[in-house]
């Protein structure tokens, strides 16, 4: 598996980031089947004029192999783009189900795309409109017992919303599921005064404080670096 190298001029680099991500990579996932599948995956999207937002390889394989670990069956995505980690899941734990929820209707039919040539279509459930709403329903779907609760929820979408999208996932999730809200660390702008009243920091800044005093969960705040950024994610379990 190839990496990707991240060009959008928000994001911060060092060599041996992406060294280091490369060294990984071609250690550890070339024996891989899958390879060519995500591969292709990461190139329709480029190719589709979408952001270059996508997960690096070496994290949508730790999400995952960490969904896996878990033996998630039912697993939440908020924010979808072009199903990349969608993928991941659905590859490596052949009897699961994703439900993502998207905005974007081309971002939707990239995903389709995607899913349909990994051979994972089957098992992929995109809900196209805001994420808000599509939680509320599947609230409602969650309690009259249409859908099971879930075992696995990564969120990755508008920042401004991560604690609505947070506080609907600890209702929606089985006790030992893990939460994971990536881009909360920003560079780290969460605690520089001259970023925090920036909607997208301030959104990751009221995940953050909220969770921390969650009863519903156990959490904590990694940092990370890679070929893609100086950023991290939080981390919750569900109690």
């Amino acid at each position: 598996m190839s990496t990707t190298v991240f060009v959008n001029d928000e994001y911060e680099h060092d060599d041996r980031w992406t060294a280091v991500d490369a060294y990984g990579v071609s250690n550890l996932h070339t024996k891989e089947k899958s390879n060519e599948i995500l591969n292709e995956a990461l190139h329709h999207i480029q190719d589709s004029g979408m952001p270059d937002d996508s997960t690096y390889p070496a994290f949508g394989k730790f999400l995952a192999l960490h969904a896996r670990s878990v033996k998630a069956k039912h697993i939440l995505e908020v924010g979808l783009l072009g199903g990349y980690t969608a993928i991941w899941y659905l590859l490596q734990i052949p009897d699961a189900r994703v439900t993502a929820l998207e905005i974007s209707p081309l971002h939707s039919k990239v995903s389709s795309e995607n899913a349909q040539r990994a051979g994972v279509a089957d098992r992929l459930e995109i809900i196209t409109g805001p994420a808000v709403e599509s939680l509320r329903k599947i609230k409602s779907e969650v309690a009259s017992g249409i859908r099971p609760k879930f075992d696995f929820t990564f969120i990755d979408a508008d920042k401004e919303n991560n604690w609505a999208y947070f506080d609907y996932a600890a209702d929606l999730s089985n006790s030992g599921a893990p939460i994971v809200v990536d881009n909360v660390i920003r560079k780290g702008w969460i605690v520089l005064d001259e970023h925090v009243n920036e909607p997208p920091v301030a959104g990751a800044r009221e995940v953050i404080e909220k969770a921390g005093n969650d009863p519903r969960v156990d959490s904590c705040l990694l940092q990370t670096v890679s070929e893609k950024n100086y950023d991290g994610f939080l981390y919750a379990l569900v109690k």
